[in-house]
């Protein structure tokens, strides 16, 4: 099984990232891009999505870390099965971990979570179909 890894970044201003990124020759996968987020591309499997606050604020109850202070990311894994996701968080929680929010159920796609013992979140989800 090949894993994919997708680093989730607050950004405050989209168009000024993508301009950046862009000048640092990356590209961006048009799919999952709009006003919210764009997916850009790292290497085959691995994707920084540039999310704007107020939409990565939806995926976290804490208060975003400012970067320029303090460093935070939020790390998603690509599982093979809904039920490799459920796996993947109960031997986390079993090794001192804990479940971080309750599974999502999006249709296209399966996710829940786990926080690390230093607190880091750790996405994992279940990309059913790709959506169009």
């Amino acid at each position: 099984m090949s894993r994919q890894i997708f680093v989730n970044l607050p950004v405050r201003h989209l168009p000024r990232s993508v301009e950046f990124f862009t000048a640092l020759g990356f590209t961006f996968d048009p799919r999952f891009t709009d006003e919210n987020a764009t997916s850009m591309v790292v290497a085959e499997g691995i994707h920084v999505m540039l999310l704007v606050e107020p939409f990565f604020q939806t995926f976290t109850d804490r208060r975003i870390a400012d970067a320029r202070t303090r460093t935070e990311v939020l790390v998603c894994l690509s599982c093979d099965s809904d039920a490799e996701v459920d796996d993947l968080v109960d031997r986390a929680v079993a090794a001192g971990g804990r479940a971080h929010r309750t599974p999502q159920d999006h249709g296209f796609m399966y996710a829940h979570g786990f926080e690390d013992p230093d607190g880091h979140l750790w996405e994992l989800a279940h990309m059913r179909s790709m959506p169009a």
